[in-house]
């Protein structure tokens, strides 16, 4: 039903308020609502959070949109971790009808005397309703200025400054008074813990860490050990999360060789996803990596490093898994009587059985939920869950919903490279992070319109995370891009996206494709063991890392980066310089921190052109000009609203300015 003065169309809210939206610990997002009524009078409304303790904070004044004057917006943070909703009030604003009447009338001497009594009344009638929250000097203010309006010895334009004073003003916006108030709500939105919002992740493979080839020229396997020794340069990028693929026993059965290939030789290691053997399932570490033991010191050192530790989830089996004899109804089985292996046509898993949830529901569900709290019990608080699109809604409803209930702080990223609505409706249901489609957005237009996406009209629903690339994604851009595409995509994922990850070998710039048009590696990780030497790498000069270590210590010290909604694109001349910023607003909504990135999308050529700049989006007047320091090259320049740049990709492809000083006009 419509309220007395209605509130239409508020955001955030998913599914009518059936599902919380998404938000952060300590990261600003906007509330808004359409708020009308009948006739002249004036109208005002604002918000009022309820947090998880269930204590109604303060109320919290909307705005009126500069562009659309029906449209009200409030800026609001969550500061503690848990379930949180809003509701947003409307209401009669007397006082702001009166003030708008006084002051045409009394300057045009209509209804003078009328015009004051009301006034009076109107003050006189906040000091009583309000008393209760006012303090006795404000209640004082406000009878002061009935007083000098009904004051007739007074000049009228004295009389009308004693009621409408800036003190009257203060007390007033402080406790406002309302009639005809009307809410709407509450609407849900869940408060999750920082990482969820913001984190740079690093996958690797721990069993080609500190693999080597021993005397007969067989690869041995790295182990939790060796790649324990790794960490302390993963952490020294500045990395925030190291990602293990699968670390589970592989099956023998059909698995599958190097490069994809059916038939495997005797000493190939298979893939990690063809989960299970007789050595165990879900719930065992593989035997060539060590024990529990060494996976719980494993993370042990991960922590001392300041690294949390996300491990894969993915709800499959090798054939010869343990559940395949000891639960044959978690999957299907076809016409012949076998177990089906999966398929996405034209590829062919035959090394993995799918599992039919709606076989055994019940019995899936407590198994998932036992394996995941068993990781849990091990310091696993991040998931990283392979392809959830393939598996149903309502399943991870219930499942992220059971754990968020008890340990809100796990978080469960999504890797479901599907279609827009699946995306949106994992993220509705619990997910706190996606993979995304930015791997494919290579284009200004498409990687403009995509960072507009991701930053305001999904933010509430899906956030993002920018990897660059993963084990089973090779774009063509970095296939054929050089040195340079890795530098551009590493800024526009670092600086677009509050949570990033790029794959090992990123680094070191891999980039051959098992053939032409494919996106698969040669000599695939996932189905192999790779030797590197990083050290070697880094003497040579071939190693990407202290310009990814840069990015990452840029995001940390600057807090516009940590922010996902907060990102405005700019216009440049040229059609492949993308120009975007990030700032962070003070909760008085000045502005703070500022990060703008300017980068040649072209790897393959020069680009010079001019970079218009929305100064009101950087909280700055069109005629200011400030100081900008370049994170890459350690250059200050003087920058206002229109800007010359020239990018050699070869040199460097990217302006990475964080805004130090603004000058005099």
């Amino acid at each position: 039903m419509v309220g007395r003065i209605p509130v239409l169309d508020v955001t955030p809210q998913l599914a009518a308020g059936g599902h919380p939206a998404k938000a952060a610990v300590g990261e600003p997002f906007d509330i808004s609502a359409t708020v009308i009524r009948e006739g002249h009078d004036a109208l005002n409304a604002e918000v009022v959070l309820v947090d998880p303790t269930g204590r109604r904070r303060p109320p919290q004044l909307m705005r009126r949109d500069l562009a659309q004057v029906d449209l009200w917006r409030a800026t609001v943070v969550a500061d503690q971790e848990g379930a949180w909703s809003f509701e947003v009030h409307s209401w009669g604003d007397p006082v702001a009808t009166w003030r708008h009447d006084a002051g045409i009338k009394i300057p045009a001497g209509i209804d003078v005397e009328l015009m004051f009594t009301e006034g009076a009344l109107l003050l006189k009638r906040a000091a009583e309703e309000l008393a209760d929250d006012l303090a006795l000097e404000e209640a004082q203010t406000l009878l002061d200025g009935a007083a000098g309006m009904l004051d007739r010895e007074r000049p009228d334009a004295v009389r009308l400054a004693a009621g409408v004073s800036p003190e009257v003003t203060a007390v007033l916006t402080r406790h406002p008074l309302r009639e005809l108030v009307t809410v709407e709500g509450a609407y849900p939105f869940f408060a999750d813990r920082p990482r969820a919002l913001f984190g740079s992740w690093y996958e690797f493979f721990p069993r080609s860490e500190g693999a080597y080839v021993d005397d007969s020229g067989t690869v041995v396997s790295g182990t939790f050990r060796t790649a324990a020794e790794r960490l302390p340069a993963v952490a020294g990028m500045n990395f925030d999360v190291i990602y293990l693929p699968p670390i589970h026993p592989i099956g023998r059965v059909n698995r599958k060789g190097r490069n994809n290939s059916l038939v495997a030789a005797a000493d190939d290691v298979g893939s990690p996803w063809a989960i299970g053997s007789t050595e165990g399932g879900h719930d065992a570490v593989h035997p060539d990596l060590g024990t529990i033991d060494d996976f719980d010191a494993f993370v042990a050192r991960a922590t001392a490093e300041g690294l949390e530790v996300a491990l894969d989830l993915a709800l499959q089996a090798a054939p010869d898994h343990p559940w395949a004899t000891e639960h044959p109804e978690f999957f299907n089985t076809r016409a012949d009587g076998t177990i089906a292996y999966a398929e996405n046509p034209p590829k062919k898993y035959q090394d993995i059985y799918p599992i039919n949830f709606d076989n055994d529901p019940e019995g899936i569900y407590a198994e998932v939920l036992r394996v995941v709290r068993h990781w849990m019990s091990h310091g696993v608080r991040i998931f990283r869950v392979d392809n959830p699109h393939t598996k149903p809604v309502a399943f991870w409803e219930r499942l992220l919903g059971e754990i968020r209930t008890t340990d809100p702080d796990v978080i469960f990223l999504s890797e479901a490279f599907t279609k827009p609505a699946m995306m949106r409706a994992l993220g509705m249901v619990g997910f706190h992070q996606s993979y995304t489609y930015f791997t494919w957005r290579t284009t200004r237009y498409e990687i403009e319109s995509y960072l507009r996406e991701v930053s305001s009209e999904s933010a509430h629903v899906l956030r993002p995370n920018f990897f660059v690339n993963t084990p089973d994604i090779l774009h063509e851009y970095l296939q054929y891009g050089g040195p340079p595409a890795f530098k551009i995509r590493a800024v526009l994922a670092t600086l677009g996206s509050p949570s990033w990850g790029m794959y090992a070998g990123y680094e070191l710039f891999e980039h051959v494709a098992v053939r032409p048009g494919s996106e698969e590696y040669l000599d695939s990780e996932k189905f192999q063991i790779r030797i590197r030497d990083w050290e070697k790498a880094e003497a040579e000069g071939r190693s990407l890392a202290p310009y990814i270590t840069m990015l990452n210590r840029v995001r940390r010290e600057h807090p516009a980066l940590q922010e996902l909604r907060n990102l405005h694109v700019h216009n440049a001349e040229d059609d492949a310089i993308v120009a975007f910023s990030k700032t962070h607003f003070h909760p008085d909504g000045k502005p703070g921190d500022t990060v703008i990135a300017v980068v040649n999308v072209d790897p393959h050529s020069t680009r010079e052109t001019t970079v218009h700049l929305d100064m009101f989006a950087l909280g700055l007047d069109w005629e200011d000009r400030f100081v900008v320091h370049d994170e890459v090259t350690g250059e200050d320049w003087t920058w206002g609203e229109h800007n010359y740049v020239r990018l050699d990709p070869y040199h460097e492809p990217a302006h990475v300015l964080t805004v130090r000083s603004t000058t005099a006009r």
